[in-house]
């Protein structure tokens, strides 16, 4: 029988809707055998390959205050540091845990700034590759791991279908949760970053949607912000309701 491989998009606050969509493919009884995911998305990953329950991971998200989790970092390569990011999956994960330690094949991408090119990793220790995956670019700093020095996936794979690709029985499933807002109002410069960045990341992503067997991609999502982290449960829903109106579609991939 077919099995569902997952890949996880970025996409900041809008990748709580990814914990949604979990939990619906778990209500449907959906067969998940392997994961991918980048940024917010490898987040989301790693906790549910880690046996956590999608709502179990929201109540983890909600209960962490986002901003107290950085400090100045004031250096050459970035404003804030990921210490704190760090020693929070290390007391829920454990510091030293690995991919084979998890339920199920994982595989994250990072971006490898001097050689230009994306890095996937899905064997040996968790947590650098982890961190490595959710490191924007300017906002943190680089993760520095076996020799490279590694920043956000999503810069140049923010929808990281290729570790699916190629298996018989696995049907790629693509979890996109940044649609365009094709009405959307730019008042000011901040605004206008976001915008650019959004364009300029989903870009990567044109091509690899057309590499999936079905797109997951709620449109509910155009209106919310990459910080809209207190929007948290909001966004569980519209990923939770989309899929369970998807069921059909799964269900004839399998």
């Amino acid at each position: 029988m077919a099995q569902l491989g997952l890949a996880f998009s970025g996409g900041g606050a809008r990748g709580i809707a990814h914990l949604g969509v979990l939990a619906a493919l778990d209500e449907l009884q959906l067969p998940v055998a392997q994961l991918a995911g980048v940024s917010s998305g490898a987040i989301a990953s790693v906790f549910y390959a880690a046996g956590f329950a999608p709502r179990e991971i929201l109540r983890l998200l909600l209960a962490t205050n986002v901003f107290r989790l950085t400090r100045p970092a004031f250096s050459r390569y970035g404003l804030l540091h990921l210490d704190a990011v760090s020693q929070l999956i290390a007391r829920k994960l454990g510091a030293t845990v690995n991919f084979e330690d998890l339920s199920r094949p994982l595989t994250l991408v990072a971006t490898d700034l001097m050689a230009g090119e994306s890095v996937y990793f899905n064997t040996g220790p968790l947590l650098p590759p982890l961190l490595a995956s959710s490191a924007v670019p300017i906002v943190y700093r680089p993760v520095e791991y076996q020799g490279r020095q590694l920043v956000d996936g999503g810069l140049l794979n923010n929808l990281p279908v290729e570790p699916l690709l190629g298996k018989d029985d696995l049907r790629v499933v693509g979890v996109h949760c940044n649609p365009i807002n094709t009405e959307a109002h730019i008042p000011n410069f901040r605004r206008l970053v976001e915008r650019t960045l959004h364009l300029a990341i989903n870009a990567n992503t044109a091509s690899r949607k057309g590499l999936c067997d079905l797109l997951l991609e709620p449109p509910e999502l155009r209106h919310f912000r990459p910080l809209s982290y207190k929007r948290g449960p909001e966004l569980f829903e519209i990923g939770y309701r989309y899929t369970l109106n998807q069921a059909e579609a799964l269900q004839a991939l399998l």
